[in-house]
């Protein structure tokens, strides 16, 4: 692109200075022509004057007198009736500017000067108007230069930030270069490279999530088909299976609820449902894995409370609470619910270290944890508690207690929805 600026450019001031440069030389030509023959004429003129003013003097007219008056070298010849032909310088030979003139005596004068002169002085003129020509051109190539640079090294700038784009790294780079059609495109490459991250972001959050989340239920799924596999008496063969099916039950609802909040995050659908039976169903679930550590898992508290969300996010959540506290907590684990307001919560605890004091609120952001984990857990199950309309909380770092705050009351619809207000 750069040459094809260059070349169009270079173009254009070559033609520019063919026309107006071949014009200015036939111009000048003429004039000098016109002027050198102007001045022969001119001097021939004045020769006859002198001539005049010194025969009505009864002066003599002799070449001695009149070669102090010839200008520049030329050649004059004088010619007086009744005298003899004065001749004053050589005479030059091949082309010649000639001029005369006829005095007031009847004297005529014959003025010459090779053209020789007016060749040197168009040779000059056109060396001028060459160099002119000249400095132009450089000057049109440097120009021409300059706007290629600042019109190519901009594409260039854009293509490699397409090509960057597509190759998967969609850092904006908000660079700008003063053109405006130029800058419309870097906006839009800028605009798509912020989209294109923030896709890259949810993509990466949702595998984090996913594996974070599917985790769980497929290590109790696998227990309990273990069990299975390790005991010969049907009913224990039935429980076992009848508890496997309901983990996959779970297992289904959370690959759902992935995807569901993969695409709109404020698509769940909250219900009214007992909150003993999710805790117990995680109690069961969870015993096991406790009871394989030497470690307690009990519940307390109000019974019979109903809560407003969606079951199997509660169930994530409180999954999410209860690894917590086997992975980094100590002795037993309980789950105690209570009533604050319109609000049910449910407080998770255990005997072990609890919460560094550094840490705090941060426990509950991504890639934060006390010891070598994900630190995706429980910012997972913040998420879920908030989709639902809830919240998670840390309540204490010493010993450790976390609160889930779910409400107990739907709430109201909004005009978009349809059907009737659950109360």
């Amino acid at each position: 692109m750069r040459r094809r600026l260059i070349q169009s450019t270079l173009a254009v001031v070559l033609v520019v200075i063919a026309v107006f440069g071949v014009s200015l030389v036939i111009v000048e030509t003429r004039t000098i022509s016109s002027t050198a023959q102007e001045r022969v004429d001119l001097e021939a003129v004045r020769l006859a004057s002198i001539v005049d003013s010194r025969l009505l003097g009864a002066g003599s007219v002799d070449a001695k007198f009149l070669r102090e008056q010839i200008r520049d070298a030329r050649y004059a010849e004088i010619r007086i009736p009744g005298e003899p032909v004065i001749e004053v310088g050589s005479r030059p030979t091949g082309e010649v500017i000639r001029g005369t003139a006829t005095g007031e005596e009847g004297e005529t004068v014959l003025v010459e000067e090779p053209s020789s002169s007016v060749t040197r002085e168009v040779g000059r003129t056109l060396l001028i108007i060459g160099l002119v020509a000249l400095l132009a051109v450089v000057a049109a190539v440097l120009l021409a230069i300059r706007q290629a640079n600042r019109l190519a090294s901009p594409l260039t700038d854009l293509a490699e930030t397409a090509e960057r784009l597509g190759s998967g790294d969609p850092r904006p780079r908000h660079k700008r270069y003063g053109v405006p059609e130029l800058d419309r495109v870097a906006d839009v490459l800028d605009s798509s490279a912020e989209r294109i991250a923030r896709m890259l972001t949810a993509e990466r959050r949702l595998a984090a999530d996913a594996s974070h989340q599917l985790r769980t239920p497929l290590t109790a799924l696998s227990m309990r088909l273990e069990e299975i596999t390790l005991t010969d008496d049907p009913e224990t063969v039935k429980e076992e299976a009848t508890i496997a099916l309901s983990q996959v039950e779970r297992l289904t609802d959370v690959v759902d609820r992935l995807l569901t909040n993969s695409r709109d995050p404020r698509s769940g659908s909250a219900v009214t449902f007992e909150l003993d039976d999710v805790i117990q169903q995680q109690i069961d679930e969870w015993r096991p894995a406790y009871r394989s550590e030497g470690r307690a898992i009990v519940s307390s508290g109000k019974r019979h409370l109903t809560a407003v969300g969606t079951p199997g996010a509660v169930a994530q959540v409180l999954a999410a609470l209860i690894e917590n506290s086997l992975m980094h907590g100590g002795g037993t684990v309980a789950l105690r619910t209570r009533v604050t307001g319109n609000q049910a919560v449910v407080e998770v605890t255990d005997e072990g270290a609890g919460v560094p004091g550094e840490l705090g609120a941060r426990i509950f952001e991504r890639a934060i944890s006390g010891r070598n984990s994900t630190g995706i857990g429980l910012a997972v199950a913040r998420d879920l508690a908030e989709a639902d309309g809830g919240r998670l909380e840390l309540l204490q770092g010493r010993p450790p207690v976390f609160g889930l705050f779910l409400s107990r009351t739907q709430p109201p619809k909004t005009s978009g929805d349809s059907g009737e207000t659950v109360r």
